[in-house]
């Protein structure tokens, strides 16, 4: 097995527990390796730090499997460690349809397991641990038994990895197309042509979490995609919801999904752009009781963040501007790039040139089964914010 040896002054990130070693930390490697192989991280005294996969072509060179020299990266060690990610979901209650691995924070990097019912999805996302695509297969056939398992590995950033984009089946035919349960309703899942694995588990607790402030409200929601807050608020209570997406698809999905939990009559669902939207309602003088704001991500890396920052306060502002006295504007950003306190800057930022005080209700981030590693600030990526206007 190889030994990669780190630089003198860049390891202490590393013993601290941060699960990635960069390119630019690594002085020598000792020993033969192809790109995929486990080799051994030690620090510059020849300490032993960890055990991961090494791809050199990636700025992540080693992604750490591993602390325990005794461990051995085999079948077993996959198994143990999804069951681990398994038990502690079911520990805080989940079932049914979730996030069963959500990669370093499992101590399984770049593995995404997502549970919807009986049907699996699993993503690859670097070349070691697709290496173990197979092995892993195998192991969840045997711990879930599922009906079937599919492949969303049709992601931009396999490319860094010098990975193919793929999706397919890996284990079972069946109907793309899931029904899972959540919050009390019934949702539409395409796993096969849906955002990321078909659906936002990270949000659920979130959605939950809306019920107080949507109770006999008129509300306006921007990128609803396939309508999972818009159909809480209206099972919550809401009088009525406006929901817009700019995909005709995902509002399709959306407008089945309320006629299988019956709320037709409430939620209403229309393609539009959220920038034209809240522009031409600001125009017509239209006022609501709470904006719901769930966008995609706006900085999708570091280059990209300017422009995310004014697309961000964009909508905020625009959403505060359609508040009744006393609504709420409920947002996020799941750009890992914008941290929670330049998202906090942007809010006060927008609230001052909407000449509006706000009080912050609640602050919160992504559900439990999308555990933060607290070494690594990059599991950390979804701020959600409810907010009063004064």
């Amino acid at each position: 097995m190889a030994k990669v040896f780190l630089t003198k002054n860049r390891s202490k990130r590393i013993e601290q527990g941060h699960p990635w070693v960069f390119k630019t930390e690594i002085e020598t490697i000792e020993g033969g390796f192809n790109p995929g192989d486990i080799v051994d991280v030690l620090n510059f005294k020849g300490k032993f730090l960890g055990r991961g996969y090494i791809n050199p072509r990636s700025q992540i060179a080693v992604r750490f499997l591993t602390y325990n020299r005794d461990e051995i990266i085999d079948r077993n060690f996959f198994k143990k460690r999804i069951l681990d990610a398994l038990k502690y979901r079911e520990n805080l209650g989940f079932s049914g349809s979730f996030r069963v691995v959500y990669g370093e924070s499992d101590l399984l990097p770049a593995l995404i397991v997502d549970k919807f019912e009986d049907i699996l999805v699993i993503q690859t996302l670097s070349l070691g641990i697709d290496r173990f695509k197979s092995t892993i297969v195998d192991v969840l056939r045997e711990i879930f038994n599922p009906r079937g398992i599919y492949e969303r590995n049709d992601v931009p950033v396999r490319d860094l990895e010098g990975l193919p984009q793929q999706k397919g089946y890996l284990y079972g035919e069946f109907d793309p197309i899931v029904v899972i349960e959540e919050n009390g309703l019934k949702f539409y899942v395409d796993v096969e042509k849906g955002q990321k694995t078909g659906y936002f588990f990270d949000q659920k607790e979130n959605r939950r979490a809306i019920a107080p402030l949507v109770k006999d409200a008129d509300v306006l929601e921007c990128f609803c995609y396939t309508g999972s807050f818009a159909l809480c608020a209206a099972h919550f209570g809401a009088r009525k919801v406006l929901a817009y997406d700019v995909s005709n698809e995902a509002v399709e999905f959306a407008r089945k999904n309320a006629e299988i939990n019956n709320l037709s009559q409430i939620c209403h669902f229309s393609e539009g752009n959220a920038f034209d939207v809240l522009r031409q309602f600001y125009d017509e003088g239209r006022k609501f009781d709470a904006v719901i704001l769930d966008p995609p991500a706006f900085a999708k890396n570091k280059y990209a963040l300017e422009n995310a920052v004014r697309g961000y306060k964009e909508i905020n502002l625009r959403g505060l501007k359609l508040l009744k006295p006393g609504g709420y504007l409920i947002t996020s950003s799941c750009s890992h790039h914008v941290s929670e306190a330049l998202f906090w800057e942007i809010i006060e930022s927008a609230a001052f040139d909407a000449r509006l005080k706000l009080r912050l209700v609640e602050s919160r981030t992504q559900a439990k089964d999308h555990p933060i590693l607290v070494p690594a600030e990059e599991t950390r990526y979804l701020k959600f914010l409810m907010l009063q206007v004064l």
